[in-house]
């Protein structure tokens, strides 16, 4: 676009409007005029936090691992988008949704970029490093699956897979950051949320079919055509499934449940909404995915304050 801003970018956002504008290509790159990306990244850290407290009988979630897990999200899906932008400058450039991008549009050059992807990681390290040592453990694994994701579009037919990996990995996070370990209910939120994010990020994908055709590109929207939708569905089921046994097993009561029976509906909603090939649709039920995680975090940080007080 002529004013550098990207199709799906949020219209009015203030990187926009008050960013100065040298600092504007280098916060469009790090995705900070789209939020959704940082939230969606947030929220199984915030679900796993949640879902420990109502396990360990805390009366709610550790309100400085919530805080500390918000600035590591915004910093390291950064990181990410800056290191995924470098290594497919030439494929973005090809596709229509992404070649106002800063580094196919030259607005960033590749060497300013690899300084500022190396700024926000240390900001992530920092972040990870007021953990214990399992949790610092367990962050530190999840740059394997953020590494390869890039170049996953090349080789395989779904790499919302592996993008399922890296953004899920806060499932295991909270989890560790409370108990000092990995344990079953964590690991079934784990699968649950991976199965969500390829949910969600196959609507995603549905914007970039026509382009991603013709440039090759590979995506799970390309790969299930016109069975798109119930295979979101299928998907959306399993994650719903995943989080619930997670959930029985953590000894969730009446409001965790609520919570999850109306997560479960907004992504049933979103699936009987979806069409195959409505971009702009698609990116509207992308991002109500940060609503329907917070109904969810919501739903079991309650619990976790209602239990706590039924003991008292």
């Amino acid at each position: 676009m002529a004013d550098g801003r990207v199709a799906d970018a949020v219209a009015g956002h203030w990187v926009d409007r008050l960013a100065p504008r040298a600092a504007r290509p280098y916060l469009r790159l790090a995705r900070i005029d789209r939020p959704v990306g940082w939230w969606l990244l947030l929220l199984p850290c915030w679900w796993s936090s949640a879902l420990a407290a109502v396990a360990a009988g805390s009366p709610y979630p550790d309100p400085w691992h919530l805080a500390l897990f918000l600035v590591g999200a915004i910093a390291m899906r950064g990181a990410g988008s800056t290191f995924n932008d470098i290594a497919d400058r030439d494929i973005d450039a090809k596709v229509e949704r992404t070649r106002g991008r800063p580094l196919p549009s030259g607005q960033v050059r590749p060497r300013h970029a690899a300084i500022f992807l190396v700024a926000q990681a240390l900001v992530g390290f920092l972040v990870l490093m007021q953990f214990n040592g399992t949790a610092i453990g367990v962050g530190l694994v999840s740059l394997v699956p953020v590494a390869i994701y890039p170049f996953m579009k090349r080789v395989m037919p779904m790499p919302q897979l592996v993008l399922g990996f890296a953004f899920a990995w806060g499932a295991l996070m909270g989890w560790a950051a409370l108990f000092g370990r990995v344990e079953v209910p964590a690991l079934l939120l784990y699968a649950g949320t991976i199965a969500w994010v390829i949910g969600y990020d196959t609507i995603y994908a549905v914007q970039d079919i026509e382009d991603d055709e013709i440039a090759g590109i590979r995506s799970s929207a390309r790969f299930f055509g016109a069975i798109v939708r119930p295979a979101v569905g299928l998907f959306y089921a399993a994650a719903a499934l995943g989080i619930g046994l997670a959930a029985w097993l953590s000894g969730t009561g009446v409001m965790g449940w609520l919570g999850l029976v109306l997560f479960a509906g907004h992504l049933s909603s979103q699936v009987l909404r979806l069409r195959e090939r409505d971009g702009r649709r698609a990116l509207a039920l992308f991002r109500s995915n940060r609503d329907a995680g917070l109904i969810l975090f919501a739903g079991l940080a309650a619990d976790a304050i209602l239990q706590a007080w039924l003991r008292a």
